[in-house]
């Protein structure tokens, strides 16, 4: 920036000012007396003759020195400036021009060399009489010229690029840019590049993020008024000229500085606060997605992290950046995530073993589908003579169906034998979906439970003609509040009745007829308890104990209730998938562990601790040796996406089956929403 200070001192405060070490480097010295040389040459009488120019003629007169000023690099051309000691015999009534170009000094640097009065008369003289035939003018030109600030960034000269730096390629030359700017504080993106006519890049751009203009860009409101206001947008571009050019060489790989332009016309920021500071490794974006299948929020995750890391200062991303990736992920899958399911579904089915899956298309919508993997069919082979099954609405975005298949294991204990969703409760849907159960499994389940619904009753009906078709027990007592009236709900004794007319509890008379065929080595007992549960009651064994028949009948014993149903040593199969990720996953967990543990080994030991540090520190250090980055990308790409989502196939261009639309089912409640009016 340019400033302009009136002031009475004598001519030896320039000198005091180059001898102060303290105040300003040396590079800054020699643009302070450069900026210095007309009054310094030309004297008393060069001074007087000024006070006839306005700002805005003598800048334009002297522009020659503005160049030359702002364009002097100290480290470039190597001057070593020892001393400016100038003896004159006169006092100076005004010393008009003070022109400096670095920031640290225009904040108050140059001003620690005056009194608070001085001070305070600088700025009066320069600021009173605002109606000046010439202060409107003066301040425009400035404007102009430089702007209202401008800010060098603080980097160590030996980091410095100048023009016809060589670097060995275009990648180490963007590298040594981004870590320039890395250091002093600001963030740059790839601008525009020119190529050759073979296609090798001529010139490349990297520009301050706060380049380019800002688009001016308006949306209707939904009000009448025809009032149109300024769009909402997160471009920080602001006008800022710091850029710099590489060139290639020709004939050789190599690339030179070709224009290098330090100076910024915006505050710069702390390096913790920079863009590249706050990009989230894969670790942590694969740990928001986990979090947001557990059902927690970008927010809660953020806290959540924080607390495991011992602090929000130990997090670098802020809670806004957990909230976008959620917002890039959904960009990047956008209207693509029925085609996508579809694809993963079919991958699996071609290289997991004994993998199913189906599905149904109605107009290129999907509308039903319906997948089982191979424990789900073992389950269903040994378990699957009484299955349930019933809908459970809103576990997507569009609403579609779920509906999971469940049977009762040998420990009493629920088990998966199939999944489907459906975009609608119609008969026609849910007969699709149990003709897909059967032709998966080969077999009818004996007895089949659901709710009361007429359409599945009816597609039961229709596609399991052997099976018995019982409604659910839990269902039954759930809605029995809805069917009486409070007073008979509320009744103690007929709540009683009601539970054993229901569950089929002590119905039966007190005695019981127990009947013994020891050669043809049956036993019938009139509780009938063995037809309903598959175990023998408690009267039969009472009875054989007495009859001294010690070996439970092998037809008794069924093979469901065995514990070595499905042998503890069965494995499954793994996915068999030339892809590696699987092994990549294990190692990954294994460094992990591994980290962990000597981590666990060290804590409570300082010098331990330090030594652990260190050595970390110079195994990052030759990784990165290796490792040419231009930044971590803002935005989240398709294959990220997939990583982190665990699909293994790239994310569609095109679209051949498209997503069904929001549906409006059964039991989803009757909460209203409001619909955005298109």
């Amino acid at each position: 920036m340019y400033c302009v200070y009136f002031s009475r001192f004598k001519f030896q405060g320039i000198f005091a000012i180059l001898r102060n070490n303290g105040m300003m480097t040396w590079p800054e010295k020699v643009k302070f007396s450069i900026g210095s040389f007309p009054t310094i040459l030309g004297g008393k009488a060069y001074v007087e003759a000024q006070d006839g120019l306005s700002v805005q003629d003598w800048m334009r007169k002297q522009k020659w020195l503005v160049t030359l000023q702002t364009s002097f690099r100290f480290d470039q051309f190597r001057i070593c400036v020892s001393v400016f000691y100038f003896v004159l015999s006169f006092r100076f009534d005004q010393i008009i021009w003070c022109i400096m170009s670095n920031s640290s000094v225009i904040n108050g640097d140059l001003y620690s060399s005056m009194s608070e009065s001085e001070e305070e008369d600088v700025e009066n003289s320069f600021f009173e009489g605002g109606e000046s035939s010439s202060s409107v003018h003066d301040a425009q030109y400035f404007d102009d010229i430089i702007g209202e600030h401008v800010y060098k960034p603080d980097v160590p000269v030996q980091l410095i690029p100048f023009k016809g730096l060589i670097f060995k390629s275009l990648k180490l030359a963007i590298k040594m840019y981004f870590e320039y700017a890395e250091i002093g504080g600001f963030d740059v993106r790839l601008s525009t590049q020119s190529r050759f006519d073979n296609k090798i890049i001529k010139k490349k751009h990297v520009i301050c993020n706060g380049g380019g203009k800002q688009k001016k860009e308006s949306c209707d409101t939904l009000g009448t008024s025809g009032v149109r206001r300024k769009r909402n947008s997160n471009s920080r571009s602001i006008g800022c000229q710091a850029k710099i050019i590489f060139e290639s060489v020709y004939g050789t790989p190599d690339y030179k500085v070709f224009q290098f332009d330090e100076l910024h016309n915006h505050p710069l920021e702390k390096r913790s606060d920079l863009k590249k500071a706050r990009q989230m490794s894969y670790s942590e974006k694969e740990f928001i997605v986990r979090a947001s299948t557990s059902k927690i929020g970008p927010t809660m995750a953020h806290k959540l992290r924080a607390s495991l890391r011992g602090g929000y200062e130990f997090v670098k991303p802020k809670v806004v950046d957990y909230k976008n990736l959620r917002r890039d992920i959904n960009r990047v899958i956008g209207y693509k995530d029925a085609q996508m399911i579809v694809n993963t579904m079919n991958d699996r089915r071609t290289h997991y073993p004994n993998y199913s899956f189906e599905f149904n298309c109605q107009d290129d919508v999907l509308d039903c589908m319906f997948w089982a993997d191979e424990m789900e069919k073992a389950y269903y082979a040994e378990f699957g003579d009484v299955i349930s099954f019933d809908a459970t609405f809103r576990t997507n975005k569009y609403r579609m169906v779920f509906v999971p298949f469940t049977a009762i294991d040998h420990h009493k204990k629920s088990v998966t034998v199939g999944s489907g969703l459906l975009s609608n409760e119609s008969i026609e849907s849910y007969s699709w979906l149990l003709k897909a159960l059967l032709k998966t499994h080969g077999k009818e389940p004996t007895l089949v439970l659901t709710d009361q619904d007429a359409a599945i009753k009816q597609a039961v009906e229709n596609v399991f003609r052997n099976s018995k078709h019982r409604l659910c027990m839990w269902h039954i007592m759930k809605k029995l509040k809805k069917k009486i009236s409070d007073d008979l709900f509320t009744n103690t004794d007929f709540r009683k009745r009601f539970s054993k007319l229901v569950w089929d509890i002590n119905m039966k008379p007190d005695v019981f007829e127990v009947e013994i065929k020891a050669e043809e080595k049956e036993i019938n007992c009139s509780c009938e308890h063995f037809k309903c549960m598959g175990v023998l009651c408690r009267h039969a064994f009472t009875i054989m104990m007495r009859c001294g028949v010690k070996e439970i009948p092998e037809r008794y014993i069924l093979k469901r209730w065995r514990k070595d149903v499905i042998s503890r040593n069965y494995r499954f199969s793994s996915v068999q998938s030339v892809s590696g990720d699987c092994e990549n996953v294990k190692l990954v967990n294994d460094s992990y562990y591994s980290f962990e543990s000597c981590l666990d080994i060290v804590r409570d030991d300082k010098k331990r601790l330090a030594l652990f540090a260190e050595k970390q520190q110079m195994l990052l250090k030759e990784f990165e040796s290796d490792y040419i980055s231009y930044g971590l990308k803002s935005k989240t790409d398709g294959e990220v996406v997939c990583k982190l989502l665990g699909v293994t196939i790239p994310i569609p261009e095109e679209i051949n089956i498209h997503v069904p639309e929001v549906q409006s089912n059964k039991g989803s409640g009757i909460k209203k929403r409001i619909v955005q009016v298109k």
